[in-house]
């Protein structure tokens, strides 16, 4: 306990909203500045602001004139010239500073002698275009210093300083402290995603049971961003547990230690549910897949049926054809013009090939009955 009250620098999922935030609790971005460079720099001393520096050199000068004092500088997609000034000034790893410029790091946490350097990965979700975005956060964690080098929009770090500057005697803690507020920051933004993709899986159960077919695509989509989520949130488990093993180490306050596991509780959901949410959309697409299997069995089955009532008719019509054709054939022959022709001469011919011919077309209409063709 601070100040007897229970500390809480980046609120967790139960804080009050402050003046800042809306309704559904997540404080709007901060704006960026036009262009890369620094947001925000302060020098504390025992959790209190004494001096607001304009640039770098300004900020290493009041750091020079206070023992006691902590930087913290805020830097939002900075260029080489400003990575390359923090390098040397607080003596930062070159492997260290070379992930800080190029970015596209994988979330991590590396210990440099007394130098911590971590990245993270912050999440937004975006409800015009229901699809989650990414931002890289990467932290310098040091004696008396702290810079935070963004290279997206969120999280807003703007929010944690006001916090951190209310709390006066927690942030006297020192970078730690700043260190558990921007994680803490971090994990609760990953709330709102965990939400709206929810909310997609929902809308993607009711497309596939109403035959959309363009569920399928949504599914793999949305199976994607749940993957990329999952890479950005459960490597943090493994960072937290480090933190709260080196925590006796360093002489982490015991106050910090329960703030890291309550962000590590909040981790914890975060991350089943996203697992939940890919095995989720796993059976969603094979029931996808197996409603569609089902559609074209049935659209199979009824081309088939169709195709097998055209047999018949066809076979009917063969039938009939073919019936037609015996009489037609004895008709014409008969009809020639020739004056040598077997029964041209006999009295009963004329009666003799109606019958022939009746006696064909009944033969061929029994044969056929027969066959089922009529």
């Amino acid at each position: 306990m601070v100040g007897g009250r229970r500390f809480r620098p980046g609120g967790g999922f139960g804080r009050q909203l402050d003046e800042h935030e809306t309704r559904v609790g997540v404080p709007p971005p901060e704006p960026p500045p036009p262009a890369g460079g620094m947001v925000d720099s302060a020098v504390y001393i025992r959790g209190h602001r004494i001096a607001s520096p304009a640039g770098l050199a300004e900020t290493y000068s009041c750091l020079q004139e206070q023992d006691d004092a902590m930087a913290w500088i805020g830097l939002y997609r900075p260029d080489i010239d400003q990575i390359s000034s923090l390098a040397r000034e607080f003596r930062l790893h070159d492997l260290a500073v070379e992930d800080a410029i190029n970015a596209h790091q994988r979330p991590k946490l590396e210990r440099y002698g007394h130098t911590l350097f971590v990245v993270l990965r912050a999440a937004r979700y975006d409800d015009l275009r229901e699809e989650v975005e990414f931002s890289e956060l990467h932290l310098f964690i040091g004696p008396g210093f702290v810079v935070t080098v963004r290279h997206g929009e969120v999280p807003d770090l703007a929010a944690v300083r006001r916090r951190m500057e209310a709390d006066a005697p927690m942030l006297a803690q020192g970078p730690e402290a700043v260190l558990y507020a921007i994680l803490d920051q971090v994990v609760d933004g990953y709330a709102p995603v965990v939400a709206g993709l929810e909310n997609d899986i929902d809308e993607i159960e009711t497309q596939v049971f109403g035959g959309d077919p363009n569920a399928s695509r949504r599914i793999y989509g949305l199976s994607r961003e749940v993957i990329e989520f999952q890479r950005a949130a459960r490597p943090l488990l493994t960072m937290l547990d480090a933190l709260a093993t080196g925590a006796g180490s360093y002489g982490t306050d015991e106050e910090l230690l329960r703030y890291l596991r309550d962000v590590t509780d909040h981790l914890t959901q975060v991350v089943e549910r996203v697992d939940g949410f890919r095995h989720l959309l796993q059976n969603i697409l094979t029931v996808n897949a197996t409603l569609v299997s089902q559609q074209q069995n049935e659209e199979m089955r009824s081309l088939t049926a169709a195709s097998y009532a055209q047999n018949e008719e066809l076979k009917k019509v063969s039938s009939w054809a073919a019936i037609l054709f015996a009489p037609t054939l004895i008709g014409t022959v008969y009809g020639m013009n020739f004056v040598h022709m077997p029964e041209l001469n006999w009295r009963f011919g004329y009666l003799f090939a109606l019958l022939l011919m009746l006696l064909v077309c009944g033969t061929l209409y029994l044969v056929f009955k027969r066959r089922g063709w009529l």
